[in-house]
């Protein structure tokens, strides 16, 4: 289960207003899951910020340590669900009500916490 005590809660800012936020948790069991809500503010959100908000929540630790990602997005924010897809694989995206829910794996090498390749 989740420790409610141990979420994260992110936020990305268009000067001093929050245009995007998230919570991001992880679950020891199953296959060390991190779990996130990603919530874009109602009205314009500037392109390119719902992304820097995925950008932000896999670089946490949480999310690095885990091998599999649980995201809750809502439904029509592409450029969220775009930039989930670039940096997870086999992903797979539902509709429920008014949101998108998706499970991926996390690649390797974002659990490693760099942005080199692996030696091969």
């Amino acid at each position: 289960m989740t420790n409610p005590d141990a979420s994260r809660h992110i936020e990305i800012k268009d000067g001093d207003q929050t245009v995007a936020a998230a919570e991001v948790s992880r679950l020891e069991k199953p296959e060390a899951t991190a779990r996130t809500s990603l919530h874009p503010a109602s009205g314009h959100v500037p392109p390119g910020k719902r992304a820097n908000l995925v950008d932000a929540v896999m670089d946490t630790p949480e999310v690095k340590a885990s091998k599999r990602l649980e995201a809750t997005v809502p439904l029509g924010d592409g450029e969220s669900l775009e930039r989930l897809r670039e940096r997870t694989e086999d992903t797979v995206t539902r509709p429920a009500g008014s949101t998108a829910l998706v499970d991926a794996t996390i690649p390797h090498q974002s659990r490693r916490g760099d942005d080199q390749e692996a030696p091969g």
